[in-house]
């Protein structure tokens, strides 16, 4: 069983920045996929931003220029740096990790964008 754990959420002005961390419990580079999904109330999850153990990197459109993913390898960590944040970002955020055709989520971290 692969844990995930996400952390870094939390309250922050417009125009602020945040950085998520999603940890996991096995080496990255077991990892084919690793990203976030959000979810706003009412909403249905959606795809924030995805990064590959090959080194792709995709970002849906709401979010590109303003959101980065990156990977720490040495600490099996995921990081999404969230940046010039809107009132409609927030929502809460959940990490995935998709290993060996198996997704496991993590619990989801609340990001609130106040106006």
């Amino acid at each position: 069983q692969v844990q995930v754990v996400e952390s870094g959420g939390g309250l922050v002005q417009a125009g602020g920045s945040l950085r998520l961390s999603c940890a996991a419990s096995v080496s990255l580079f077991s990892v084919f996929d690793m990203g976030w999904y959000c979810q706003a109330p009412g909403k249905q999850r959606e795809l924030v931003a995805t990064s590959t153990s090959g080194g792709r990197t995709d970002y849906a459109d709401s979010v590109k220029g303003r959101f980065t993913i990156s990977r720490d390898n040495a600490k099996n960590t995921v990081y999404l740096q969230m940046n010039s944040l809107k009132p409609e970002d927030t929502a809460v955020y959940y990490c995935y990790a998709l290993v060996s055709r198996n997704v496991y989520w993590g619990q989801g971290t609340q990001v609130t964008v106040s106006s």
